[in-house]
């Protein structure tokens, strides 16, 4: 008599959180992050897809776990997109520049944006999930009709600025404080993303 898989989370001890990161490194690796599903992963481990759900959330969380991104754009935008409108702009800066201030953080960033520059692999999967978790979020919150444009403007000057201070460590971004690149760089995101 075959044995029927139940649904959720198998009992006792199992390796299963493991074979689902596992998966999704190589489901994200091979299809890119639009390309990949929960569903896709969850064969590909041997589990039901609301396993994946149950460790993991959405697939953006999954991404994020698999990838060990560190900083998690489907959280964070729309808390900075909730203050006022004047405001974005720096806001967006000062959470960047914040997050990559904690060294584990940082230790993780540098390693993600070293493997998207040298990788045909990680560069796809990462610009998709930053696309659709990152851009995407933010264009839609502008309602305009230049909104991609917008936002990957402003996504472009952010990774320009965390390349500059952080991978290439180039004097003096590298050494001035937070406060002083916030109040720099903050009017030009703002100024791509509303004027």
């Amino acid at each position: 008599m075959a044995t029927v898989r139940r649904r959720g989370r198998p009992r006792g001890e199992t390796d299963s959180r493991e074979r689902i990161i596992s998966s999704a490194v190589d489901e994200f690796g091979e299809h890119g992050y639009d390309g990949s599903t929960i569903r896709a992963i969850a064969t590909r481990a041997g589990v039901d897809s609301a396993l994946v759900h149950h460790y993991f959330g959405t697939k953006a969380d999954l991404f994020a776990a698999a990838m060990g991104m560190p900083i998690r754009p489907d959280v964070a935008i729309p808390e900075i997109l909730a203050g006022p409108r004047d405001e974005v702009g720096e806001r967006v800066v000062r959470f960047v520049l914040q997050a990559f201030e904690q060294p584990e953080v940082r230790r993780r960033g540098v390693a993600l944006m070293r493997a998207a520059i040298g990788s045909k692999l990680t560069t796809p999967v990462l610009a998709g999930f930053l696309s659709r978790e990152l851009l995407g979020r933010i264009a839609r919150a502008l309602d305009t009709d230049d909104a991609a444009l917008r936002s990957t403007l402003a996504a472009s000057q952010i990774a320009g600025l965390l390349m500059a201070r952080y991978v290439l460590k180039l004097a003096p971004i590298a050494d001035v404080g937070v406060d002083e690149l916030v109040a720099r760089i903050g009017p030009t995101v703002q100024r791509y993303l509303f004027d």
